[in-house]
């Protein structure tokens, strides 16, 4: 039988691309959101609010889609659903909750370094739980060439001191401890249910849980208008398509090959930063950074060498 798109190595390459690229232009994108919604950088509350709106949207979004593609979203028995009602609680709402804290006390260039060790997070947790998805030396290598064009990327940023507190630092690499965790968590599930309807349902779930915190805490989202109406529905698409296109990838592929592709999204998300704010996109650091992430991906994905006989 021939392998589907997201079972080849070019597939997986575009696939994953695509889903860093969609992730990266939501740098931006919240950024004008807060600007369109009248929300402060302190203001946590109403953040997690405009994050739970954005994720439940995108989770109903998923399930209107599956269920006009005839797939049965409410076929999940009970035990199901309570698995992918903690998928939403860790990988959108914890996740979520623990990045934002963070990145109110720890600088963006920072937050952006820090919680990149999401990737040797998977590629460690997956070493101990999947036989097929080992540690390697060419892994290894593959993933320290990958953190370094995360740190390159951000150079011309500033305040890449060694300060470190729990709020700030510590939290962003909570989150991407957390996001690794429930992403094999999540993995395990799409074995036994359609990725698209897992994916849906925790998002809503995950949604909802942002927007009943956000609401606890006095959150407000003022301005609504066609255009922010527009922002809100372009990240709710591009967080329903990413999340199911990378659930059904890590359902398919080895959990340490996808997760590299992640490096790319900082990458991205300044690059695209930087368009959208009218700035080169020719600067030598983007440049090396792309190179050496993209260099990453190749070590961690290349398939070993056959053995010699």
């Amino acid at each position: 039988m021939k392998p589907s798109l997201y079972q080849t190595r070019s597939g997986v390459f575009a696939l994953a691309t695509l889903c860093c690229i969609l992730w990266g232009s939501a740098y931006p994108a919240i950024k004008n959101g807060y600007a369109l919604l009248h929300i402060a950088p302190s203001d946590i509350a109403s953040q997690m609010l405009f994050a739970g709106w954005r994720f439940a949207l995108a989770g109903a979004i998923l399930l209107m889609v599956a269920t006009a593609m005839k797939k049965q979203i409410l076929a999940l028995s009970r035990r199901q659903m309570g698995q992918v009602a903690l998928l939403g609680l860790t990988q959108t709402a914890i996740q979520y909750v623990f990045f934002y804290i963070g990145l109110a006390h720890a600088s963006g260039v920072k937050s952006s370094i820090m919680n990149a060790t999401g990737v040797f997070f998977s590629v460690v947790l997956a070493h101990f739980i999947y036989a097929n998805d080992r540690l390697s030396a060419r892994k290894l290598l593959g993933c320290a060439v990958g953190f370094l064009g995360v740190v390159v990327v951000n150079l011309g940023g500033g305040a890449l001191g060694f300060d470190f507190s729990l709020l700030g630092e510590g939290f962003v690499i909570i989150a991407a401890f957390v996001l690794a965790a429930a992403s094999i968590y999540g993995k395990r599930l799409s074995a036994s249910m359609d990725p698209m309807v897992m994916t849906g349902w925790q998002l809503l779930v995950g949604g909802l849980i942002l927007t009943g915190v956000g609401m606890a805490g006095g959150g407000r989202l003022e301005g609504f208008n066609p255009q922010s109406g527009a922002l809100l529905l372009y990240m709710a698409l591009l967080s329903s398509v990413a999340f199911a296109v990378w659930s059904l990838l890590l359902k398919h592929n080895p959990v340490g090959m996808i997760a590299a592709f992640n490096f790319l999204v900082p990458v991205f998300g300044v690059a695209l930063s930087a368009i959208f704010l009218g700035e080169s996109l020719l600067r030598w650091s983007y440049l090396a950074a792309l190179a050496l992430v993209c260099g990453g991906i190749w070590l961690v994905t290349r398939p070993p060498a056959p053995a010699r006989a």
